[in-house]
């Protein structure tokens, strides 16, 4: 039902390799997949024909999720964040593409939305759209962290550092329990607060990761001309593309970090592009709004 074609790693320099992990699916890449995985496997087996979750206008998961309904034959429903879009969202490209996956949406206040875990709102959710298999915002569960152990091989048993951008936990939580025991799994948060490693030790079975909190360039989906500049100087010159959100974050923060002399001489380090690809678009027309140099696909 579920294969995730594995891709070599792309090496950039003679300390740090890429896994180019968003390129093991067309449309449900990179650790979107991984977390969709068993999930789908196990929503399959109990029976659920229709999947519901979580997100804000512009998220991976979402889009990732309605592509997944299309492929593996489920009924999607998306809880947004924002009534305010439910009327004036023609420009974001990827409610608009779950839409066209026939993804059911439900736009509902930001101050409703904070309480989407409660079991008072999910009660009122399975009352509304009946017995549907609930995947929580972002995609991180215990399933999800399964789908995660998989990202790394026993061909990866050569690097000193991994390197990950982080979200909701779900990923690096799947990388540390894979890791092997000479390896230090590091951490590019997107978004500010200290509640990640909360929830990082609600799923890690090992001590040997950390955090750096540096370059989130000011919050969730926070972007400026350097980061910008950055990502397009990166696609020129490897021929990768970067996300503005998550991966452009983290491979700023990589090569910050080496010139800064954080990592010991002759490390080898890779890093892990969980894909995010998606989000470019609808981050190009709020820098074209701010007049600022537009992201290269």
């Amino acid at each position: 039902m579920i294969k995730i074609t594995d891709q070599c790693n792309v090496v950039v320099n003679k300390w740090l390799n890429v896994k180019p992990d968003y390129l093991n699916h067309g449309t449900i890449s990179g650790n979107k997949f991984r977390k969709l995985k068993y999930n789908l496997i196990e929503a399959r087996r109990l029976g659920k024909d229709t999947l519901l979750t979580f997100g804000g206008a512009y998220s991976n998961h979402i889009s990732a999720v309605a592509a997944a309904g299309t492929e593996f034959g489920f009924k999607t429903i998306g809880v947004i964040r924002g009534e305010e879009l439910e009327n004036n969202h023609e420009d974001n490209a990827t409610l608009i593409f779950a839409k066209r996956c026939g993804m059911q949406l439900k736009f509902i206040t930001r101050e409703a939305y904070r309480s989407k875990s409660s079991e008072d709102f999910l009660n009122s959710l399975k009352e509304e759209f009946g017995d549907c298999y609930f995947l929580p915002e972002g995609g991180t569960n215990g399933l999800a962290v399964k789908g995660c152990e998989e990202i790394l091989t026993e061909h990866d048993a050569s690097f000193d550092y991994i390197c990950c951008a982080v979200g909701t936990g779900g990923t690096i939580s799947g990388l540390i329990n894979s890791s092997f025991p000479h390896q230090k799994i590091i951490g590019f948060p997107a978004l500010k607060g200290g509640f990640l490693n909360e929830e990082i030790h609600k799923f890690a079975t090992k001590d040997n990761w950390t955090l750096i909190d540096d370059y989130h360039f000011g919050g969730y989906a926070k972007i400026n001309h350097e980061l910008v500049g950055f990502i397009n100087s990166f696609k020129s010159e490897y021929d990768i593309p970067l996300d503005p959100i998550y991966t452009g974050k983290m491979m700023y923060g990589i090569f910050d970090l080496m010139k800064r002399g954080y990592f010991p001489e002759g490390s080898k380090i890779l890093a892990i592009h969980t894909g995010g690809l998606q989000g470019i678009d609808g981050m190009n027309l709020k820098l074209e709004q701010r007049q600022l140099p537009l992201l290269v696909k």
